[in-house]
């Protein structure tokens, strides 16, 4: 078996079933230069999904199968499917920099410390940068902050970051973090989990209409870029997603373009009152809800695992972060760069180099898709035996799962092909958005009887009435 079919039987394990025959992962030339097999696990974790959303519409549709395939390579372009997008009315395209563009800091990126490691440095957003320059206690500049870093050593650097609320990950290899507290945490857990946390009666899928998903409705609370990405897989395949946001928070503009295809947007102020009733009055009649924030937040608002069970009998529950759910770091915030940097990736990736991001956001997209392909999973189970469920992963267990799969050989990191302009254009298709005329990749997945496809445009956060759409 090559690498990917590799990774689709771990996932199909997690299924409690075989890897079926109308599954094929087309392995192609490698896209993204990279020591890991990235390419093959996002093409894992994608077939994994439209495998279970091909079972949920045999079960809808009374019997009909399908054929699934998924490229190497389209996989690929998916993990930087962020970079493949044009707007047509330039007045209306959000800033690639995104909060950089506001923050302008330089500390972002990896920085040597006094005992001769590396400590990735990410300003995330405004209240975060304040953060992070307050542990620092210097001029916001390359050459002071790069001193300041020589004068600490990298763990109390990391603790002081993390005490402070803020997020800078020390560069581990491999080995320290399979040997540290939440690194022996991740090993016992598989890379997606999906617990049965109450009972409910069965809830079949309705039969007909025009996708797996069809009469789903998925709330999504989530932020850069798992999260997102795993609503709006959900939505290719026909479910009804609602993103919830407050306008309170920032965001990526850029990011909410990439990843909002297939969804309506509304805010909920969920600090008061009336934004906590409006929640709960959606979650009551939704199937999903899908969040990314930080350990205990949503709790604080009443709104954690076993609230929405009790709320919404049936519910699926999807939470995403980046180090894990348990253990001492499950509160720490975390983005895909510090996911690669403390598990060890970025050391193997930058080699004698140091330590080197991936090309790509490798542990947020992948993770993203293995989101909706546990998702898809719980409601599967629940149209068959009733159930509320919570589904979990994490950047750091996606990460660990992708490094299991062993290094790339120098064959391998000899043929990697780039991109080419070729067939981007041959995955990309053209939408009508709130950001005006787009052209961005389509859903990297195909499947014979219901093709994956997104049913309205993407649009600017807020747009809609928090309402179910039917």
């Amino acid at each position: 078996m090559n690498v990917a079919d590799v990774a689709l039987a771990q996932l199909m394990r997690i299924a409690g079933r075989a890897v079926p025959d109308f599954v094929r992962i087309e392995s192609e030339t490698p896209a993204l230069k990279t020591r890991f097999h990235a390419d093959e696990a996002a093409a894992a974790a994608i077939a994994a999904g439209a495998c279970v959303a091909a079972d949920i519409w045999t079960l809808r549709s009374g019997g009909q199968t399908q054929r699934v395939s998924v490229s190497t390579r389209e996989a690929a372009a998916a993990l930087v499917s962020f970079l493949h997008q044009t707007f047509e009315d330039a007045s209306k395209a959000p800033d690639p920099r995104g909060q950089a563009a506001a923050s302008g800091t330089a500390a972002n990126g990896f920085f040597r410390t006094r005992d001769g490691r590396f400590v990735f440095l990410h300003p995330s957003f405004p209240q975060s940068t304040k953060r992070l320059l307050k542990v620092l206690d210097c001029p916001d500049t390359a050459d002071d902050v790069a001193a300041t870093m020589l004068t600490w050593d990298a763990l109390d650097f990391e603790n002081a970051v993390a005490a402070a609320g803020a997020c800078a990950a020390l560069a581990r290899t491999p080995e320290e973090w399979d040997a540290s507290e939440q690194g022996r945490v991740l090993a016992s857990r598989p890379v997606v989990e999906v617990i049965k946390i109450g009972d409910s009666v069965p809830e079949p899928f309705e039969t007909g209409g025009d996708g797996p998903l069809a009469g789903v409705r998925v709330l999504d609370l989530t932020r850069v870029l798992a999260g997102p990405t795993c609503g709006r897989t959900l939505a290719q395949f026909g479910a009804d997603t609602l993103v919830i946001s407050s306008p309170a928070l920032p965001s990526v503009p850029y990011f909410v373009t990439d990843t909002g295809h297939g969804k309506r947007a509304a805010f909920v102020d969920l600090t008061t009152d009336h934004g906590r009733a409006v929640l709960r009055g959606l979650v009551r009649e939704g199937d999903v809800f899908a969040q990314g924030y930080r350990q205990g937040a949503l709790e604080r608002h009443g709104f954690g695992p076993v609230e929405l069970a009790g709320l919404r009998p049936g519910i699926v529950v999807t939470a995403i972060n980046c180090y894990g759910h348990e253990g001492p770091w499950r509160g720490r915030p975390g983005w895909e760069q510090l996911g690669q940097t403390v598990t060890g990736m970025a050391v193997m990736h930058g080699g004698d180099e140091g330590p080197k991001l991936q090309p790509g956001a490798v542990t947020d997209y992948s993770t993203g898709f293995l989101a909706a392909f546990g998702t898809m999973l719980a409601l599967q189970r629940r149209a068959l035996w009733g159930g509320s469920y919570l589904v979990r992963v994490s950047l750091a267990q996606t990460a660990v799962w992708i490094r299991g799969l062993g290094l790339a050989d120098a064959a391998r990191l000899g043929a990697v092909r780039a991109l080419s302009a070729a067939e981007i254009a041959g995955w990309s298709v053209r939408s009508q958005t709130g950001f005006g005329g787009m052209t961005h990749l389509r859903p990297p997945v195909s499947m014979s009887a219901t093709p994956a496809r997104w049913r309205r445009g993407v649009v600017p956060l807020g747009t809609d009435a928090a309402v179910w759409a039917s």
